[in-house]
């Protein structure tokens, strides 16, 4: 039984995780800044929104201090990820680890620093960090599970089960990969796009009514990206373009993480979202010059904080 939770990084999603899951296990979090991890300490972990909840979690920047763990949720975003897993080498060695980026080849990243049994995960929940000590929870949406190589599918269930139990959604499969690429195709196109207009993902990335309409963009990005799942043997488990349509239709305007990113000029997880699709095209020979302009521009939009 899995009893004591380490959720390495603090953000808006590692929050909701660990706020949740303290509700049903013992949650550490490490933290990147002492501050954080002092005020967690002190003030506990407070989730509005579609969860009103108040969690007691521990919390620290070292590793050394997380003690036995059961499984870690790497909870950071995709840049910061090997940084992380550098962080949590020779630590947490009984634990199961998973990992919950965007993007392709996060798995890779951490088995270089670990033998830790993988677990492969995206998730569609979102939300936003008001503080150290608060998030607010706003799309409950569910993650998605799979086994990463010799892990086994009764452990990613078990792992599935907690996270259920914690209040949040979760679903496991048998085999991940067929929602990974839905959902990578989904977030190289809307990331992109909402980081480049300023749009949050809101009725515009559905409209194909008239010519200018946003939506034919929207369509053609994400009919790129199938073609590039196909050329690589996979059967996607739910269409991106009707993901879109579907997510433009909540009632409330979600900002995509890339466009919180070059609202506040930080850097994006373009590298690992569009930079993997890109990469893989490029591999199997399929030509996406949609989504290569898309990363020129939002790397181009990068460069210019500094200027």
């Amino acid at each position: 039984m899995i009893q004591r939770v380490c959720v390495a990084g603090a953000g808006s999603i590692g929050s909701l995780y660990a706020g949740h899951l303290a509700q049903v296990c013992d949650v550490v979090v490490l933290c990147r800044r002492e501050e954080q991890a002092r005020a967690l300490r002190e003030d506990g972990l407070h989730v509005s929104g579609r969860s009103e909840l108040h969690s007691r979690v521990e919390a620290t920047t070292d590793p050394a201090e997380l003690g036995d763990v059961d499984l870690v949720i790497c909870a950071t975003k995709g840049p910061d990820l090997d940084a992380v897993a550098s962080r949590l080498e020779g630590h947490a060695l009984e634990a199961s680890v998973m990992t919950v980026q965007n993007g392709l080849g996060a798995e890779e990243i951490v088995a270089r620093h670990g033998e830790w049994p993988l677990i492969s995960a995206v998730t569609f929940m979102s939300g936003t960090r008001q503080s150290d000590t608060h998030v607010e929870y706003v799309l409950d949406t569910a993650t998605w599970l799979g086994p990463y190589g010799s892990t086994t599918f009764v452990n990613v269930r078990e792992v599935a089960g907690l996270i259920v139990s914690s209040g949040l959604k979760a679903e496991a499969f048998e085999d991940l990969q067929p929602a990974q690429w839905s959902k990578l195709i989904f977030n190289a196109t809307v990331n992109a796009v909402a980081a480049l207009t300023g749009l949050p993902h809101d009725f515009h990335f559905a409209a194909e009514e008239r010519p200018s309409d946003l939506g034919h963009l929207v369509h053609a990005l994400v009919d790129e990206g199938k073609a590039v799942a196909a050329a690589a043997g996979i059967e996607l488990g739910e269409d991106p373009w009707k993901m879109n349509v579907l997510a433009t239709r909540r009632g409330s305007a979600h900002s995509p993480s890339m466009l919180e990113d070059v609202e506040a000029r930080r850097p994006t997880e373009i590298e690992t979202i569009t930079g993997s699709l890109i990469r893989e095209a490029e591999r199997l020979g399929v030509p996406v010059p949609l989504h290569t302009a898309l990363y020129r521009l939002v790397k181009a939009r990068e460069a210019s904080y500094s200027e």
